[in-house]
């Protein structure tokens, strides 16, 4: 079943490029001429959501989102990201529960869900995360953590919409860390994943996240239930993003 999910490679840039950075890295994808066989995209700051989208449309190839949305769509909440401004704009996706916004910003499954479905209802594709601590893995708790995220976090999701949403795993204790999952520990919570979303069907889209790198990636691709990758740091240079690419285009 997999090839019918197409590989995605979604750049998280987090808090990082200034406006110069983000020139050069299109200037670098440019050059490249790349042919695509995968979903490349990204989300940058949310002040650069708009120059992202004109840049990237010279590539011709990549999607922009946004790293985060508010539960509503408007109102006196100073700060927020509007969902239904992002749609306003053409964004195509956003991410929701990422393990930072969980752990820095204290948001829990309960938010997240409301963000879910207020994204799905201004048609925004959702990444959605989620992952277990090193403290939660140790107690043999990861099965039990993710399985709670899932229900909590996607409750009352609606069946027109479902094809809308993609899952990301990310062992927290292996985002920007250097360490990594192996191939074969990603793959049992994948399948994991993949098992308690009948309701999304096998072809939910379902992305590894943790430290992921142009050496690594291509082990965790192989295997059956690991449809792309949720990528941070190494998604910041267009040489890593290209590499990182190039590898999914030829899984």
């Amino acid at each position: 079943m997999k090839n019918l999910r197409p590989i995605h490679i979604v750049g998280n840039w987090k808090m990082n490029q200034t406006m110069h950075e983000i020139s050069e890295f299109f200037i670098e994808m440019t050059k490249m001429k790349m042919e695509l066989k995968c979903k490349a995209w990204i989300a940058p700051q949310a002040l650069h959501i708009a120059i992202l989208k004109e840049m990237a449309f010279t590539t011709g190839s990549i999607q922009v989102g946004a790293q985060n949305c508010a539960e509503v769509d408007s109102g006196a909440l100073t700060g927020e990201t509007s969902p239904l401004a992002l749609a306003d704009m053409g964004v195509e996706f956003v991410i929701i529960g990422h393990s930072e916004r969980r752990t820095i910003y204290g948001e829990k499954n309960e938010l997240l869900n409301q963000k879910v479905l207020n994204a799905l209802k201004n048609d925004l594709k959702v990444i959605y995360c989620v992952g277990e601590t090193l403290a939660e893995r140790e107690a043999n708790d990861t099965f039990k953590v993710i399985e709670e995220q899932l229900n909590v976090g996607l409750h009352n999701l609606p069946a027109d919409k479902a094809h809308l949403v993609l899952i990301a795993y990310e062992p927290v204790w292996a985002i920007g860390t250097g360490k990594v999952a192996s191939a074969e520990q990603a793959e049992e919570v994948h399948a994991f994943i993949r098992g308690k979303l009948e309701h999304l069907k096998d072809e939910t889209v379902i992305l590894y996240g943790g430290s992921v790198k142009p050496d690594n990636i291509d082990s965790l691709l192989r295997k059956d239930n690991i449809d792309g990758a949720l990528v941070g740091g190494a998604s910041l240079k267009a040489k890593d993003f290209r590499q990182l690419c190039s590898i999914a285009s030829v899984i």
